[in-house]
């Protein structure tokens, strides 16, 4: 018989069980050296051009996506920058005699339910539209390039110009911060844009002879608050073979006289191309590793981009191709990928992460008009889906609030020797003052075991320790559901866009540790 007692043995496993489901993980109090200063607007909008319009307004505003971005100005001070471009900007035409906007679309099929344009004529009613943006929004402007006509970007740079000069954009501090001339141009050969011989040597030529064009038109100079996005690549060579940074730094495309107006370096990136969901396709996108391993084979392109005094940048990113994985990217648990993946960004030298979005893609943060066919299969939808936003759009509110709007957060990555918990301190100057946890383990529809939690204890020790924090989740009810989800106890499933409900937080002591459920994120706020 053994010499433990029963009692003794539950005793004995509740403890060890407890041991096995608790982390400590340690947090400075003050800002270390090299934690980056996060922008207001880390979390930015690369929106889909063929149907932008649809997202803006025309004659007057779409207040639900006004809303939508507007909720994250409210927490930041500063509203999402948006990028307008994408594959259908180079098939971007303009025409005086079109108002707006008239675009021709292939047939929908089931992988891709509402696929880019074909053609899009568009007159100056379609660039007058980012005055319903919020104010002080800054606006990137994608030029067709990939046709490689001169003539098509003149006219679109003159109505571009024509629009951010009018009283109506000034009034708002609108402003136009850059021009993008092309889209993934590494990928012209398999499109259709260029031959199988173009190479980055032939971009950098053909792209200083456009800009030299649209210098001239827009009367660019050293002095002028638009300057040049360059890359806007769908992959990188990391070496100076290739396209990647490296090569047209190397080729020369900094010397030219447009050339010296180039600001920032924009790469594109898809955790991956899969065109069906599963959970464990949901699981490996929410996977802590994952979302490292897919950002860290930048780092020699950020390192030569900065080298040469520009910004890097995430111009175009979301999770899967075929505008998402239907059950993945449209779900929760795409809501944690999308605060990891932002926050972490930033800890490698990415300035600003601008995610993807287009009318009925699965992993847009929001859809701001009706859809009448299903964005998931491209079936006939019975009862038309009303403006909403998707689980993604949380993952945006968190890091916003995370942030806040002091204007000089920093933040780090704190060491955690866990799979699944993320963690980052947040720094308002040098002062913690924030904690946000992410548990990734995905907890789905499918799972029948109860709902694991990870108990973590928090080792902040020295002069200025906070004693006392507030307690905000990210309720998620599965990682595979695309609805019902809560920030501290907040809906943003609404008609209009704003959140409903009574903000629900915990005081706590900081010695006691919080936990974090599987599928979850929590935010510390320290008194």
């Amino acid at each position: 018989m053994s010499s433990f007692s029963f009692l003794q043995k539950l005793i004995f496993l509740s403890v060890f069980v407890r041991h096995a489901l608790c982390i400590s993980v340690s947090v400075p109090v003050v800002a270390p050296s090299t934690a980056p200063t996060l922008s207001q607007s880390l979390v930015s909008l690369s929106i889909e051009q063929d149907r932008w319009t649809d997202y803006a307004g025309t004659t007057t505003q779409n207040q639900f996506f006004f809303n939508t971005l507007d909720n994250l100005r409210l927490l930041t001070g500063e509203p999402p920058r948006v990028r307008i471009g994408a594959d259908s900007e180079d098939r971007t035409n303009f025409n005086r005699n079109v108002q707006f906007s008239e675009a021709i679309f292939p047939a929908p099929n089931p992988t891709t339910p509402y696929p880019e344009a074909s053609n899009v004529t568009v007159g100056d009613g379609y660039f007058q539209a980012a005055q319903f943006l919020p104010p002080n929004t800054r606006v990137i402007w994608g030029l067709n390039f990939g046709q490689n006509n001169i003539t098509a970007g003149f006219l679109e740079t003159k109505s571009i110009l024509k629009a951010f000069g009018s009283p109506s954009f000034k009034r708002a501090g609108i402003t136009l911060e850059a021009i993008e001339i092309g889209n993934e141009p590494d990928i012209y050969i398999f499109n259709g844009h260029r031959a199988a011989t173009y190479s980055s040597t032939d971009y950098t030529q053909e792209w200083t002879a456009y800009a030299k064009n649209i210098t001239a038109t827009a009367q660019l100079s050293s002095s002028s608050k638009t300057k040049f996005w360059v890359g806007a690549l769908g992959g990188s060579s990391g070496s100076t073979t290739g396209f990647s940074p490296q090569a047209v730094y190397s080729e020369g495309i900094l010397s030219s006289v447009p050339g010296s107006l180039i600001s920032t370096f924009s790469q594109h990136h898809y955790s991956g191309t899969f065109c069906s969901g599963s959970g464990g396709l949901l699981q490996d996108l929410m996977t802590k590793s994952t979302i490292r391993g897919n950002l860290t084979g930048f780092t020699p392109d950020i390192v030569a981009t900065h080298a040469k005094g520009l910004d890097y940048v995430l111009g175009e990113t979301n999770s899967y191709s075929c505008h998402g994985a239907p059950g993945v990217s449209n779900t929760a648990g795409a809501a944690l990928w999308t605060l990891d993946y932002a926050l972490f960004a930033p800890q490698i030298g990415i300035s600003r992460v601008y995610f993807h979005v287009g009318i009925g893609y699965k992993y847009s943060l929001m859809q701001p008009v009706t859809l009448t066919r299903s964005p998931l299969d491209g079936t006939t939808l019975a009862t038309p889906l009303a403006p909403h936003i998707q689980p993604q759009y949380y993952g945006a509110i968190v890091a916003a609030e995370a942030i806040g709007n002091k204007g000089n957060t920093r933040a780090v990555e704190l060491n955690i020797d866990n799979i699944r918990i993320a963690g980052y301190a947040f720094f308002d100057g040098t002062k913690l003052a924030r904690v946000l946890l992410i548990n990734s383990q995905a907890f789905l529809s499918t799972d029948t075991s109860p709902r694991t939690s990870i108990h973590v204890d928090l080792g902040i020790s020295g002069k200025g320790a906070p004693i006392k924090m507030t307690v905000k989740r990210l309720s998620i009810p599965r990682a595979d559901a695309t609805a019902g989800v809560t920030w501290g106890g907040q809906t943003f499933e609404t008609s209009t866009g704003r959140p409903s409900g009574k903000v629900q937080v915990q005081t706590a002591n900081v010695a006691a540790g919080v936990d974090v459920q599987a599928t979850e994120a929590v935010l510390l706020t320290f008194l």
